[in-house]
């Protein structure tokens, strides 16, 4: 098993292959930070990478072995394959090497304490309340995030070796490669099929994640999920739960939605009403997830009124049901959602606000998810008044003709739903000047960079 430990400086040198992607951005910030000279490349250019090129990292543009001369560890992404030039060349000349999931196990070993948040929805919005939370203590956290929040300026702050915050994610099983000594479930669905076999393949690495913790160590689990109790029973460790639905340690009770359709309800703990919690995110989702960040402060000491005022603060991150701005009396969203379940969660959550018409842009994330996925995200639009579908964003796949956008409408329409395949985003922006009405809200929802249309159309 691989281990690291930040000061003891086995390593001088460390290079990031993927260094622009949002986990290794934030990775190699960290070991800078503690005094590692630091390299990476990558295939393009974006804001993390001119982010780091500004704190001194060399970062280079494509692959070659010769910029990992020098370099005693390189550390590559799950998008890099086995013939990438600069991986293979490390390998032939025997430097170490290790994948980002178990260099980012063997640095949680390193804190005190250490909170992963895993779960296919919600990580990222989760992981940000909790820094809410965090932002106001005397402590000095370390905190990874898989988004980009305000309260900490980006996606990373480098605080000491008390407390760790990061997110988990199941993808390739990369969460039985992490070793916190809180983990959080959020939820457990059907996703990463070019991965996983089925959804029981995907509940079983869950419990080999819950089946390393320790008995010193803290679960919790969302026991409104159905593959919750499968997990806890697979675990040692303390396990915590949480519930809008039913009885639970951490429960939501009372629930109500506010003006713009923000949640409020009376939280209970073990049973006792210990205050009531108005959020100023929209969507019932995030009860669930504000359970969780509230949960995984106390059970580590902070105060509980701090973990609701934390929660009380919160205002979101950047592309999780953000709100871009307003133009001609049209109001624009953007959402990082790709799933089924999170699309009918974010049209459900943007309803209430909805003047005259909602207008969803989908952008499919990868080939494979739209294809397995197909009879879901069928299902999942009847929350809006017309939807356009643009062509799938590939990211990690290649194209092998086996799917289209234009199937994904047609099985939309098949539902009753009012769908349109329109292609390129410079076409779907032309159609939206044509159509869009004053009180129409705008969401552009996907992985991928459609968000880009919103923000084309506010600035034109």
């Amino acid at each position: 098993m691989f281990e690291f430990r930040l000061n003891e400086k086995k390593y001088s040198h460390i290079h990031f292959i993927g260094i622009g992607g949002i986990s290794m951005s934030a990775l190699a910030e960290l070991v800078l930070k503690y005094g590692y000279r630091v390299s990476g490349s990558d295939q393009a250019a974006n804001k993390r990478t001119q982010h780091l090129a500004s704190l001194g990292i060399e970062v280079f543009k494509g692959h070659h072995p010769s910029q990992i001369e020098g370099s005693d560890l390189v550390i590559y992404t799950d998008a890099v394959s086995l013939d990438n030039q600069e991986l293979s060349y490390a390998i032939k000349q025997k430097i170490d090497v290790v994948d980002r999931a178990s260099f980012l196990g063997a640095v949680m070993k390193n804190y005190d304490i250490s909170i992963a948040v895993s779960g296919t929805h919600g990580k990222t919005t989760t992981t940000s309340m909790i820094t809410a939370i965090l932002k106001d203590q005397t402590f000095n956290p370390t905190i990874l995030l898989g988004g980009d929040s305000d309260v900490i300026k980006g996606n990373a702050k480098i605080g000491d070796e008390a407390f760790f915050l990061t997110e988990a994610c199941e993808y390739r099983a990369n969460i039985l490669k992490y070793f916190p000594t809180t983990a959080i479930v959020l939820n457990i669905d059907e996703d990463h099929l070019d991965y996983f076999d089925n959804i029981q393949h995907i509940i079983e690495t869950f419990k080999g994640y819950a089946s390393h913790l320790g008995p010193e160590d803290f679960l919790i689990i969302n026991v409104d999920d159905p593959h919750a109790q499968d997990v806890t029973q697979a675990s040692q460790a303390k396990c915590i739960s949480l519930s809008s639905q039913k009885e639970a340690d951490y429960q939501a009770k009372n629930i109500q939605i506010q003006s713009g359709g923000r949640p409020s309800y009376d939280l209970y703990i073990h049973g006792k009403k210990e205050g009531s919690v108005q959020l100023q995110v929209m969507g019932l989702h995030n009860v669930n997830n504000s359970l969780a960040a509230i949960a995984a402060c106390h059970i580590n000491g902070l105060a509980l009124e701090d973990c609701i005022q934390g929660v009380k603060d919160y205002t979101g991150v950047h592309r999780r049901l953000e709100y871009k701005g307003e133009k001609d009396q049209v109001v624009v969203f953007d959402d990082y959602a790709h799933h089924p379940t999170e699309i009918t969660s974010t049209l459900k959550a943007l309803r209430p606000i909805v003047k005259n018409r909602l207008i969803c842009i989908f952008q499919p994330h990868t080939f494979t998810r739209t294809r397995l996925l197909l009879d879901s995200f069928s299902k999942a639009f009847s929350g809006a008044d017309q939807i356009i579908i643009t062509d799938i964003y590939a990211a990690r796949e290649k194209d092998y003709g086996d799917i289209h956008s234009r199937t994904l409408v047609e099985a939309i329409k098949d539902q009753g739903d009012a769908a349109s395949y329109i292609s390129s985003k410079d076409q779907v922006l032309a159609y939206l000047k044509e159509v869009l009405e004053p009180g129409d809200l705008l969401v552009t929802i996907g992985a991928g960079d459609i968000y880009e249309v919103g923000e084309a159309f506010i600035g034109s």
